[in-house]
């Protein structure tokens, strides 16, 4: 019997299942993670983290992988971001006070704070439709399409993996789950989407509730709030630095604008360690 050593962590309610495959060494098939994640059977989480070593001429001190509950791998989870620099603080795989870690999309910077909260660099978010990815021509701050016979509007970036953003009046009664679920596997977007609903409390404070890709609707989604921000600050509801308030806590998100990265402050918890039989 092969044991697997993980700890479950969240940032704001967003939980995952992290896993050091610096020695362990193991590897995982989409039925498997998808048996880790399942909240009656499994561990139970939104998604699965791997820390590894990065790639053979790499400047970075590790590599981070993101592994969906349906068992898909993404480039990107800020949330997850936050979790994977604590995880190796713990586990005292770096003691370094900035750690940088190679995703599928770019490179993260993950810095701790004198306050123990952890602020990443997000990178610079991309806006070119090709980028996102987004099946349009032109670039434009809001775009219009019909989902289940009704126009939506929204704006849209990718983070290192694909958002879209709607404003709404209030996030207690949008549309979520439907609109979320029809507008994530939308043929515009290729790659399905992330599906944020924003509500404009002021222009330094949002709330934000967030239909994630292959996961549904979680607590918390950290580039989901940066891509929020980003989209609300295109379109000049907001100003450069905003707190998010999500369901499962509050997240500090900052953008100067074009060109710039996307800075997120918020927390990040180890809840227990356990062995794991598949």
């Amino acid at each position: 019997m092969t044991l697997i050593a993980f700890t479950k962590m969240h940032g704001l309610g967003n939980d995952f299942v992290v896993i050091d495959n610096l020695t362990q060494g193991i590897t995982l098939t989409p039925a498997q993670i998808r048996f880790i994640a399942d909240r009656h059977l499994g561990v139970g989480c939104d998604q699965l983290l791997l820390v590894e070593k990065p790639a053979q001429g790499s400047t970075a001190d590790f590599k981070y992988r993101i592994f969906n509950a349906d068992g898909s791998e993404v480039a990107q989870c800020g949330n997850g971001a936050r979790c994977f620099a604590r995880f190796v603080r713990d586990k005292k795989l770096s003691d370094k006070t900035q750690i940088l870690v190679d995703t599928h999309a770019r490179q993260l910077l993950l810095c701790f704070d004198d306050d123990d909260l952890i602020t990443v660099n997000m990178g610079v978010p991309q806006h070119a439709p090709a980028d996102i990815p987004l099946a349009v021509s032109v670039e434009a701050v809001a775009y219009t399409i019909n989902v289940n016979g009704a126009d939506c509007a929204f704006g849209a970036v990718s983070m290192g993996n694909p958002h879209a953003v709607i404003v709404v009046e209030n996030i207690d009664t949008a549309p979520v789950n439907a609109l979320g679920k029809a507008l994530e596997s939308h043929p515009c977007f290729p790659e399905r989407a992330n599906i944020g609903f924003m509500q404009i409390i002021n222009r330094q404070h949002i709330k934000l509730r967030v239909f994630e890709r292959g996961a549904g609707e979680t607590s918390a989604c950290g580039s989901g709030a940066c891509a929020a921000v980003v989209v609300g600050i295109e379109q000049q509801h907001l100003d450069a630095c905003v707190k998010v308030e999500l369901p499962g806590g509050d997240l500090s998100i900052q953008w100067q604008g074009r060109e710039h990265p996307v800075w997120m402050t918020g927390a990040a918890v180890s809840v227990f360690d356990g062995q794991l039989d598949l």
